[in-house]
C-alpha cells in the first residue's frame, strides 16, 4: 500500500486573498501488478507558462508517465526494497504499457524498468536508499541526495532494506537540437 500524502493546494478567494483551496490526501494513486510499489500524482500543468489561477484539481486527471506537451508533472514514487526472484518475472513493457509508455523501455537492458523519456525530471530522495542505474553504473543516492536526469537511460533499484521514496517533477523537454527524438 502506498503511504498517503497530504497534499495543500493554495488559491485566491472572490477578493483575491491568498486562501488554501485544497487540503486533503492526495487521491491519485497508481500501483500495478506489474511493477512492486506505486506513485501518488500531485499535480500538472499542461502549459508554460503555467496557470496558477482557478480552482481545478489539476492531479485529477489520468497522468501518463511523462508530462503533456509543454507540461510538468508532480509525484512521489515509492520503491520498495527489491526481491531478485520477483524481479527476473517482471516485465517493464506491460508495466510501463499501463500508463502509456511500453515505447519508452529499452530493450535488452540490465534492469527490466530501464526506460528514457524526453524530460528533464528532478528528483529529491525523501527517505531510504536506491541505487540509479544507468547504461553502464550505479549511482548510490540517500534521503536528502537530489538528482538531475536529462533524457537518459536509467531505472531505479532498492537493493536495500527499507522503502525509498523519491519526489520527482517531470518536465516536457528536448534534446539539444530543440527537437523530440520521437517526432
Amino acid at each position: 500500500m502506498v503511504k498517503p500524502i497530504r497534499r495543500v493546494v493554495t488559491g485566491h478567494d472572490e477578493s483575491g486573498k491568498a486562501v488554501v483551496i485544497m487540503d486533503s490526501d492526495a487521491t491519485n494513486v497508481v500501483t500495478s501488478e506489474h511493477r512492486p510499489g506505486g506513485r501518488t500524482n500531485l499535480w500538472r500543468t499542461t502549459s508554460m507558462p503555467a496557470s496558477y489561477g482557478g480552482d481545478k484539481d489539476e492531479a485529477d486527471a489520468v497522468f501518463d508517465v511523462e508530462p503533456p506537451p509543454n507540461g510538468v508533472n508532480f509525484r512521489i514514487s515509492e520503491f520498495p526494497p527489491e526481491d531478485p526472484e520477483v524481479m527476473a518475472t517482471l516485465d517493464g513493457t506491460k508495466a510501463f504499457g499501463e500508463v502509456g509508455a511500453a515505447h519508452r523501455v529499452v530493450e535488452g537492458a540490465r534492469h527490466p524498468f530501464m526506460h528514457r523519456t524526453e524530460t528533464v525530471d528532478y528528483g529529491i530522495v525523501l527517505e531510504g536508499e536506491i541505487d540509479m542505474l544507468m547504461d553502464e553504473e550505479d549511482i548510490h543516492l540517500k534521503a536528502g541526495d537530489v538528482i538531475i536526469q536529462r533524457g537518459t537511460n536509467h531505472a531505479w533499484a532498492n537493493r536495500y532494506e527499507e522503502l525509498c521514496r523519491i519526489a520527482f517533477i517531470l518536465i516536457d523537454g528536448v534534446d539539444e537540437d530543440g527537437k523530440k527524438r520521437d517526432g
